[in-house]
């Protein structure tokens, strides 16, 4: 009878003993982490504009909410509630500062927009820019109104989800909001056909709707994994200078705004409406502080009025419902200041 054949060692060693492969090394500030180190910021995801949404049901759809972007770190040294720009705003929103800390002490890093609601339950940009202060210093009474909806999971109890498709971020997210009402509330995703979906947050007075990839990673920048479609245009717009008001001799009768060509400004047009009296005078107050003491105005200019020019410092978010064929705002409406430490875009024209 002939022996089997003999099998081959599982290791070349027979005597030496078997070893796992080593742990990743264990972060100093972080030591109950094995795995990925907490980012200390991440750049985030920004939606592509598009005019219709994409086809396909590889999309999630939710409501576009009318704010600033955050990210809410909740860390083993503390919580920073950062702004798009790097910014640490944590001091300036304590409902959302409160309800970061009832979800640790698991670590993470929330991706979102802080919003202010009006009376109707709809997010009001001015509301939340009042609330802040456009000065950039502490914040005002209604701070504490702010909700932050949270729509991304960045990093969750040491693992980095960057690298995990949408779908799986999306999951933990829901498992970890889901039923939360407080200074930190779950962007709920919408189940029906987005053009239904943005005809009817249209009607609503809402923004629009932001789809996002199911099965794409989270890429920073405007990789198209995101897209948003708006019901109202709105972007940000440099004021460039303003013109004065017979009717008002402490504002102004309208602000002159312009957006990138390259890297040269240039005019897009006026802006009239949107204005409270008392924010006039304030805007007036801070524009005649910006006085252009230069002869040639900061960018090409072919109309007929008296300009006051000013630095092209402050940024205005403006709404809008279309671009005239010569490249102006049609019907512009102004909706209040950005902050420089929001790091908001200005608009750029292809």
């Amino acid at each position: 009878m002939t022996k089997p054949p003999r099998s081959k060692p599982l290791v070349r060693d027979t005597e030496a003993p078997i070893r796992s492969k080593p742990r990743v090394k264990r972060n100093p500030a972080q030591p109950q982490l094995l795995f990925d180190p907490m980012p200390d910021r991440v750049e985030p995801a920004l939606a592509q504009l598009k005019s219709h949404p994409p086809k396909g049901d590889k999309w999630s759809w939710e409501v576009k909410w009318d704010g600033y972007r955050l990210a809410v770190h909740i860390e083993p040294q503390g919580i920073r509630i950062l702004t798009r720009g790097g910014h640490d705003w944590t001091h300036r929103f304590p409902a959302i500062l409160e309800a970061a800390r009832a979800l640790g002490p698991a670590t993470m890093i929330i991706d979102g927009e802080a919003v202010v609601l009006d009376a109707e339950g709809r997010p009001d940009f001015g509301l939340l820019q009042q609330s802040l202060g456009a000065s950039g210093k502490q914040a005002g009474n209604r701070a504490s109104d702010a909700i932050f909806y949270a729509f991304d999971l960045i990093y969750f109890d040491g693992h980095d989800l960057r690298g995990v498709e949408y779908r799986s971020r999306r999951h933990l997210l829901d498992d970890l909001l889901t039923g939360k009402d407080g200074g930190i509330r779950l962007s709920e995703t919408l189940d029906a056909e987005p053009a239904v979906l943005l005809e009817h947050v249209c009607r609503l007075g809402l923004e629009g709707i932001v789809g996002k990839h199911l099965d794409r990673p989270y890429r920073s920048g405007r990789t198209g994994d995101w897209v948003k479609i708006k019901c109202v245009q709105s972007e940000a717009l440099f004021i460039v200078g303003y013109e004065m008001s017979s009717a008002s001799p402490a504002g102004f009768g309208s602000l002159v705004l312009a957006a990138y060509r390259g890297a040269d400004l240039v005019h897009v047009g006026s802006v009239g409406t949107g204005f409270k009296e008392t924010e006039t005078i304030r805007l007036r107050k801070m524009l005649d502080k910006l006085r252009w003491k230069r002869k040639q105005p900061p960018l090409p200019y072919s109309g007929s009025s008296d300009i006051v020019w000013v630095e092209p410092t402050l940024i205005a978010e403006i709404e809008f419902r279309a671009w005239t064929w010569d490249g102006k705002l049609r019907h512009p409406s102004y909706k209040g200041l950005r902050e420089r430490q929001d790091n908001a875009d200005v608009f750029r024209l292809d």
